[in-house]
């Protein structure tokens, strides 16, 4: 994949992984009741970013990103020390 974005620093650009539309029990979740996703895939990072790298995937804080959409794909921008953990 072909990333648009050149995150400076220690900036991590990232995509949600997918939301479920349904329950285990099969009850379809509309869209605007579904939470969004708190583990992203990192699709680029910034020269100063030491611990990550990019295919890693991650939880962060939600409340402190920056979301942008290009080319119908929403990024989000997440700095490195907003990152809680990287999923095995």
């Amino acid at each position: 994949m072909s990333v648009n974005l050149e995150p400076l620093a220690d900036i991590i650009v990232a995509i949600n992984e997918d939301n479920k539309s349904t329950t285990t029990s099969g009850i379809y979740l509309p869209e605007g009741s579904k939470e969004k996703s708190k583990i992203a895939k990192i699709v680029a990072v910034g020269k100063d970013v030491k611990s990550l790298k990019v295919g890693d995937k991650i939880v962060y804080k939600s409340y402190s990103t920056n979301e942008v959409k290009l080319d119908s794909t929403e990024y989000i921008l997440i700095k490195e020390e907003d990152i809680l953990a990287k999923v095995k």
